[in-house]
């Protein structure tokens, strides 16, 4: 049984992907065009906690940084590290925090002295936010370069990918493209596109749910290990179509939300409270997908507003 009220879109991600053959599938669509390079008993669990001591005479800051997912497998015979970050947000630092990955590692692999080379990485960030990516992708592009210096400033690239954008006729395993695709329904809004006969992970389609802030579609979930699509979600398909038109899921999506609001914020403001009861469906659907984003009333009222 999945506590959902203690999962967040990074929590979820993390534990679908903890999964060997759903990372393995997702890797090897995403890498390789689908072919089955990375097998998912060859994975291996790396330590990935890392930190780095800087000294500038007058303090010593101790920076840690850990990574979602990395494990250690090989490809075509030699030992690689494979990676994946989860981003429910953008983050415009992606570049530099991966590069800071990345190098503190080669540096800890420097210090082993039974590696004649070092161990290639490569990290997927995976980006599930409901926005298009609009940050840099490569480490030149937060820089104004002289023309005269542009061979020699060393470049960092990074790989998004963006769940919206997946073609998953590429995921060999059916789970891991059930999965995927259901993140890309839910943020449709397109219910009828998860209606169909399959046979997908209950814990799965929670952790899509959660990921996508679709709430509402886990709270009469069928019980049992699997869900059947075609029978599980009709009724939840014909209660979303009528949404729009029934007053009382309104005020109960109004109720939800700020009870979830309550949860998270503490207590919330009598502005805050009359903006929620004035607010439409549209602008409180975006508001349930993005309710583990919100830090603050401010984050609310910019989506609501």
């Amino acid at each position: 049984m999945i506590l959902t009220n203690n999962l967040t879109p990074d929590s979820a991600c993390r534990t679908f992907l903890s999964n060997d053959i759903y990372f393995a599938s997702f890797s090897n669509a995403i890498l390789f065009d689908g072919k089955q390079v990375i097998r998912p008993e060859r994975l291996v669990r790396y330590e990935n906690n890392m930190s780095l001591i800087i000294d500038d005479t007058k303090s010593a800051e101790d920076k840690k940084r850990r990574r979602d997912i990395v494990v250690k497998t090989d490809v075509d015979g030699i030992c690689c590290l494979l990676s994946i970050e989860h981003q429910s947000t953008i983050d415009k630092n992606m570049v530099i925090r991966c590069g800071n990955y990345e190098m503190l590692v080669y540096l800890k692999q420097l210090k082993n002295k039974k590696l004649k080379r070092l161990v290639p990485q490569v990290i997927i960030v995976f980006y599930t936010g409901d926005k298009k990516w609009n940050t840099p992708l490569e480490l030149n592009d937060y820089f104004d370069i002289p023309e005269e210096l542009k061979e020699y400033v060393n470049d960092w690239k990074i790989k998004v990918v963006d769940v919206k954008e997946i073609d998953t006729s590429k995921i060999k395993d059916e789970q891991t493209r059930y999965f995927i695709e259901a993140i890309q329904e839910m943020y449709k809004g397109n219910y009828e596109g998860l209606h169909r006969r399959i046979k997908m992970n209950r814990d799965n389609f929670i952790y899509a749910a959660i990921i996508t802030g679709s709430l509402d579609l886990i709270r009469d979930l069928p019980e049992g290990d699997e869900i059947d699509m075609c029978e599980g979600m009709e009724r939840m398909a014909e209660g979303f179509r009528n949404e729009g038109r029934s007053e009382g899921k309104l005020e109960e999506k109004r109720s939800t939300l700020k009870e979830q609001l309550e949860i998270k914020l503490g207590t919330i403001s009598n502005n805050l409270e009359l903006q929620l009861t004035n607010a439409t469906l549209e602008k409180l659907n975006i508001l349930t997908r993005n309710i583990f984003n919100i830090t603050n009333e401010e984050d609310v009222l910019k989506i609501i507003n």
